[in-house]
């Protein structure tokens, strides 16, 4: 029997590479997700239209799935959110009265939680500037799930591209001061969580991805 696979926040960069991906290798795909417009038709995948940040509509979509990849976002912006926050709070909620034990796969990036003292001054730095209001939330978002009964795992990359699949990059989940965090391609961030979510190896642990 083929793994059933829930993605939430799968119509575009990493989310929807994992669809896509996920379709590949034989999977039966749910999406929840608040447009459907990008996803592609095919028998093996459901979409569900609702917001992560509603608990019954997550409930809905992790009814008999395997595992779950979570790869929310807010786009381009830049600016302060409770997107990660709200979508935990619903998550909690939702785990609560379904007292479900699917591992949640969850893409955050290399910066939120304990990860940025293992950044570059000058990396740091930027980030801060430049997306602090958005990895703050996401940090506390961290804080949330690891304080609650959800099984769960934080994939951290490095500074995402849209360059090809090559199944060759590092995992890196004992941090360390000398290692470094490059470049990652989207589609092998997908590939990682497609991996985990099949047989979950990295649970309670933060991997960073990088080449």
């Amino acid at each position: 029997m083929s793994k059933q696979i829930t993605i939430i926040g799968a119509t575009a960069g990493v989310g929807l590479l994992c669809v896509q991906q996920g379709l590949e290798r034989g999977y039966k795909i749910i999406t929840l997700s608040r447009s459907t417009n990008t996803l592609p038709d095919h028998p093996r995948l459901v979409s569900i239209k609702g917001s992560a940040t509603h608990s019954e509509d997550i409930k809905k979509a992790i009814a008999g799935s395997d595992a779950v990849i979570v790869t929310l976002g807010t786009g381009k912006s830049m600016k302060a959110t409770t997107l990660y926050t709200d979508w935990a709070t619903a998550l909690i909620k939702a785990q609560k009265e379904t007292q479900t034990t699917i591992p949640f796969i969850i893409l955050t990036g290399f910066g939120a939680g304990n990860s940025s003292h293992y950044q570059g001054f000058f990396i740091r730095t930027l980030m801060k500037v430049i997306l602090g209001a958005v990895y703050k939330n996401k940090t506390s978002m961290e804080e949330m799930i690891a304080a609650s009964p959800v099984k769960w795992e934080y994939v951290r990359p490095g500074m995402l591209s849209n360059g090809p699949l090559t199944g060759r990059y590092r995992v890196i989940t004992d941090y360390n001061k000398s290692m470094r965090i490059n470049k990652i391609a989207r589609a092998d961030v997908a590939h990682y969580m497609l991996n985990q979510a099949e047989n979950p190896t990295d649970i309670g642990k933060c991997p960073a991805l990088s080449y």
